[in-house]
């Protein structure tokens, strides 16, 4: 088999340049690809595995299961808890986007958003006071899952978020 070519270890910020760039086209094979060969220099480059983890999730809507599990793994790899939390909501998160966009019932997608905002919840008791990153977050995935085409097909989404959040989620 054919060994991919390391790069020089003083290359690595432009790589992951180049791989946010590649992201950004909607290139996330490139961008992982990149993050892949930056992450065989510095095994625990930080930006490399959470530019990894948004390129793997990029590609949830083709690669499906693959993704998932490399992304979840490159979540694990991650130093701060707090990143952890907040990465592997982002995960759950797009992972229920897609399921939305796929054939999977939509009940199922819900429970991921809801596995979303578990570990955003985790990752805001976490963060610093002033970083609203999980909130936004939570409530993207409430707004979600509490849309009108939602409700016609799961009466029960917004008694469920409730019972499990409490009064803080809005029920329109």
């Amino acid at each position: 088999m054919i060994e991919p070519k390391r790069i020089p270890k003083d290359s690595v910020s432009a790589a992951l340049e180049k791989a946010l760039r590649y992201r950004l086209l909607n290139e996330p094979r490139q961008a992982e690809s990149i993050c892949l060969d930056v992450l065989l220099v510095d095994s625990e480059n930080q930006e490399a595995l959470i530019t990894l983890v948004l390129a793997l999730t990029d590609q949830f809507p083709v690669e499906k299961a693959p993704a998932l599990d490399a992304a979840n793994s490159a979540v694990r790899r991650l130093n701060s808890e707090y990143h952890q939390a907040y990465y592997e909501g982002i995960v759950s998160e797009r992972w229920a986007t897609a399921q939305l966009a796929g054939d999977m019932p939509q009940e199922i997608a819900f429970d991921w958003f809801r596995q979303a905002m578990r570990s955003y919840e985790k990752a805001q008791a976490l963060s610093a006071p002033d970083d609203p990153d999980p909130i936004l977050r939570w409530n993207s995935c409430v707004r979600r899952i509490s849309r009108p085409e939602a409700r016609q097909h799961d009466v029960n989404v917004n008694r469920d978020i409730t019972a499990e959040y409490g009064d803080d989620v809005p029920v329109p």
